[in-house]
């Protein structure tokens, strides 16, 4: 793709009369999970309104979008600031159609701005009487303020699109109202580059004994909080910071106790190499604190989204001999090429994904489980003994969730169609 100058807005309507759609969403941090949502849902876009439809992507760091993302004729990048509330207003105001991209869409796991930003761009939709969907994405955990937020706002999209059942059943829970069908994530239709094939095998030069990756997630930094002010080093982007205390640290430095030992577990027992995956850049601090911590170093490598594209990232999933993950994303990925998986969860995200995997039961592991590193001992030595074990769950997994991933661009279609908009 072209990339162009700095051009922020979008053609005039008489310069361009094919539909504008904006897509709202988690855009420019350096998050492969988020990378890959936002490349699928563009082409499922282009699919039904053709290759001239005008696309706006707001961001938070345009910086980091332009890694992956480039500005074309049609395809436009639209800085953000900070407190979004008028930006979001004016975008809605410029297109035709809202679509609420970000998978983590409606929860308040990781901060509530996140969530009220997306409530807001439907909030704004609603009043402009512009259509509005929210494009297979989750529900999860929500304070009472939040979750009455949801309720009403949530309930004034045109069209929810939930990336699992149980989201669905989440939302209505707590009284949303909307018209609301569940299918699976777009990531399932996320396709990497040909030349990214071998990526395992250019960053790790001799993985002849096979990769096992372990996707951390530092969960003490959560969830973000608001405030005039703070220590620089847990500045996210002002007014957003990290949480800190005397209680966090610990858990932080739990985490990384924990996992060295796995890594070090897993080199000496099963003579694999070890991948420390960081699947948003904010997972790195904690991959790097967990590398200074092993004893085998030289058979560990920490491979970033902030260094790596999603189809880099994709492919190096799809390659490993295990995964263990955190990361919602690293499991749905990984999923192609049938990579057995254990999850270590803190959200309902993994155990959602997993419960329609049917692996809840046997390969799923609460992040505060008390025998937490013992049992995945145990799973990581049973999947390494027996790489078929999993065969037959993730051959029939996959086929469900690319199926369903398939109907996501087949609801858009049909709603379009209802609105005059194809």
């Amino acid at each position: 793709m072209q990339k162009t100058t700095a051009n922020h807005g979008i053609k005039s309507r008489e310069k361009s009369p094919s539909p504008r759609v904006l897509l709202v969403g988690y855009n420019g941090a350096n998050n492969t999970g988020s990378e890959a949502r936002l490349l699928a849902i563009i082409e499922d876009i282009r699919s039904l309104l053709g290759s001239q439809v005008e696309i706006t992507v707001p961001t938070l760091n345009e910086e980091n979008l332009r890694r992956y993302l480039d500005e074309e004729d049609h395809l436009h990048i639209a800085p953000i600031p900070s407190i979004f509330f008028f930006a979001i207003d004016k975008l809605v105001k410029q297109h035709d159609l809202v679509l609420l991209v970000e998978g983590s869409c409606y929860m308040d796991t990781w901060t509530s701005a996140l969530l009220w930003a997306f409530l807001w761009a439907t909030h704004s939709a609603h009043r402009q009487k512009k259509p509005c969907v929210a494009y297979a994405v989750d529900s999860g955990e929500l304070s009472s303020l939040n979750s009455w937020l949801v309720k009403m706002e949530a309930s004034k999209t045109d069209l929810i699109i939930t990336r699992t059942r149980h989201a669905m059943e989440r939302l209505q829970k707590i009284g949303v109202t909307a018209p609301i069908t569940s299918t699976a994530d777009c990531a399932f239709t996320f396709q990497e580059e040909p030349e990214d094939h071998d990526f395992l095998n250019k960053i790790l030069p001799q993985p002849s004994n096979g990769v096992v990756g372990l996707a951390v997630v530092d969960f003490s930094l959560w969830p973000v909080v608001i405030r005039p002010w703070g220590r620089k080093e847990n500045l996210y982007k002002w007014p957003y910071y990290f949480s800190r205390s005397n209680e966090r640290k610990k858990e932080h430095q739990r985490l990384v106790e924990g996992w060295a030992n796995m890594a070090d577990q897993i080199i000496e027992k099963n003579g694999k190499n070890v991948a420390l995956i960081c699947m948003e850049e904010l997972d790195q601090p904690l991959a790097e604190d967990i590398h200074e911590k092993m004893k085998n170093k030289y058979k560990c490598r920490i491979i970033s989204s902030g260094k790596y594209n999603a189809s880099q990232m994709t492919s190096m999933l799809c390659k490993l001999d295990l995964l263990v993950t955190s990361r919602y994303h690293s499991a749905v990925l990984s999923l192609r090429a049938r990579v057995p998986q254990i999850a270590v969860g803190h959200d309902p995200r993994l155990t959602s994904l997993y419960q329609d995997l049917h692996l809840y039961s046997d390969y799923f592991i609460r992040h505060d489980a008390p025998n937490l590193w013992e049992d995945l001992a145990r799973k990581v030595s049973l999947l390494l003994g027996n790489n078929d074990l999993q065969k037959d769950i993730l051959d029939k997994g996959l086929q469900e969730q690319v199926s369903l991933s398939q109907k996501n661009q087949i609801i858009l279609q049909e709603f379009l169609q209802r609105k005059g908009m194809l």
